[in-house]
């Protein structure tokens, strides 16, 4: 055989080896579950968004602002009308100086919202869509326009309800779904007004649940990667239903645009509000009247408890629903009204959650055991004057005297609190305690940000008034084998707060 004949040889050996492998692969087993592998997506959502866009708004809003003055503001350059850069020069002067110089201008601002009671012209929006407007409009797909009154707003969970005459006007509306129901990978719906292109339409999935973003006190966010954008704010997140489940209200993005990460809040937290501001005008949330702190692995320990889960109660509110003795200092709050307590966060939701009055069973641990009280609720809105007005101290208790001027644990050099330390660090007479007059550098005090002028009440939630009381409660705590002490420290204020200290 010579050469050519030869390499013929090799090459149709090869393309038969090729042609092997390749059927083998496609005859092997699929490792993509068979429902995936047949649909990737939904196959269309055309008569949904068909039936769902004339619910959804655009809401644009004016508000006079005092232009830039001086000698260095800048006047708005006159702009043929139309020109390409008339957007540019909106957003660069938006701020500054209006024209004609030193006078007001007319700031607008565009965002989303949707009709929920089409009889009575209810349309639901973010509040930081409307907030501070002096007129408000809300914009219908088919290209026409009302004035809208507001009706309430609730700077907690960014909402705001505004309603419209809908006489000689037939509205389109839509319901609130139940967002409990919805799960992480369920295709979701977004429609809205981006960079002012109302109408738009994106879908993609749930990507996350109860999200903490740090917006506010009831964080509990649905996390989509539907592309939300400026503009889309205030506009409903769809269930393939067509219900609305969560109303976009935020997104993280360095350049401005979506990259796939927005927040929903959902219907469960939204609903309330909405009818509670159609109905009141104002929220009434429940009011439980205790400040809360989390509940970490040490305290935990410090506390007895084999998981570290529920509200720590720091202190309670004077005059509020708790200020007598159902619930103290150091109980932990693990179930509020049946409803299970894992984190911090989860307390102050569900509490106002609940109808002002309402007399619910809180489950408590206090000195490792569990207990449960029953509460009548306040009102938040109530609650919230009581609490800007005092500090939330623990009653005074008598002296006890003590054996030992100082005493020196954990780091700390612990004094009598008296006139002269009162007087020294500025300690407010309704605090008792034992006083915390230097902190040694580097050590375990200090490594919990514990300073000079805080006071010790409590001891692993026994109440210590002088040093002697607090060697002794450490020392018995040493002798039980615990390895953290839990302190309850006041302020000079008297605001309360929760620290472990390492004792070994």
């Amino acid at each position: 055989m010579n050469s050519k004949s030869l390499l013929r040889a090799m090459r149709k050996a090869s393309l038969a080896a090729t042609t092997a492998l390749m059927i083998g692969a496609l005859a092997a087993p699929s490792l993509v579950p068979p429902a995936f592998a047949q649909q990737q997506g939904p196959d269309s959502v055309a008569d949904l968004a068909e039936g769902l866009l004339g619910a959804v708004v655009n809401i644009s809003t004016s508000q006079t602002v005092k232009g830039g003055e001086g000698e260095n503001a800048v006047p708005m350059p006159q702009l043929p009308e139309g020109s390409p850069f008339q957007d540019f020069f909106d957003d660069f002067f938006k701020d500054r100086e209006g024209e004609g110089g030193g006078g007001a201008q007319k700031v607008q601002s565009l965002g989303s919202g949707f009709v929920i009671d089409a009889e009575k012209g209810i349309v639901v929006t973010n509040n930081h869509v409307i907030a501070d407007a002096d007129e408000i409009e809300v914009n219908f797909s088919d290209g026409s326009k009302l004035k809208a009154e507001l009706v309430g707003t609730d700077t907690k969970t960014d909402l705001a309800v505004l309603k419209v005459d809908p006489k000689g006007k037939t509205l389109t509306a839509v319901k609130f779904g139940d967002s409990n129901k919805m799960r992480i990978g369920d295709w979701v719906m977004a429609i809205g007004n981006p960079f002012g292109l109302g109408g738009s339409v994106t879908v993609g999935i749930i990507s996350a649940r109860n999200r903490d973003i740090n917006s506010g006190p009831y964080d509990d966010f649905i996390q989509t990667d539907a592309a939300i954008n400026r503009g889309n704010s205030g506009g409903p997140l769809f269930n393939m239903s067509g219900e609305v489940i969560g109303i976009n209200t935020a997104i993280i993005s360095p350049s401005g645009g979506s990259i796939g990460i927005g927040f929903s809040i959902p219907a469960e937290i939204a609903s309330g509000v909405v009818d509670q501001l159609v109905n009141f005008g104002e929220t009434r949330r429940g009011w439980l009247g205790v400040r809360i702190q989390p509940v970490t692995d040490d305290i935990a320990e410090s506390l007895g408890m084999k998981t570290a889960k529920g509200a720590l109660v720091a202190g309670i509110i004077k005059g509020g629903p708790v200020d007598n003795g159902i619930v103290l200092p150091g109980d932990v709050i693990i179930k509020f009204d049946g409803k299970d307590v894992i984190e911090m966060r989860d307390l102050p939701r569900v509490v106002a959650e609940s109808p002002v009055g309402k007399a619910v069973d809180v489950v408590i641990v206090r000195k490792g055991v569990e207990q449960t009280v029953k509460v009548t609720l306040g009102r938040l809105e109530d609650g919230e004057k009581l609490a800007e007005g005092e500090n939330g101290a623990p009653e005074a208790t008598p002296d006890q005297g003590a054996e030992v001027a100082t005493a020196s644990v954990l780091g700390m050099t612990i004094g009598e609190l008296n006139d002269d330390t009162r007087a020294k660090f500025g300690i407010a007479q309704d605090v008792s305690g034992a006083v915390v007059t230097s902190v040694a550098k580097d050590s375990a005090a200090a490594e919990r940000g514990i300073a000079a002028g805080e006071v010790i009440t409590e001891i692993a939630q026994e109440s210590v008034s002088t040093p002697k009381d607090v060697m002794d409660r450490i020392a018995k705590l040493k002798e039980q084998g615990r390895k953290n002490a839990l302190l309850m420290l006041a302020s000079k204020t008297g605001e309360l707060r929760f620290v472990t200290v390492r004792m070994d």
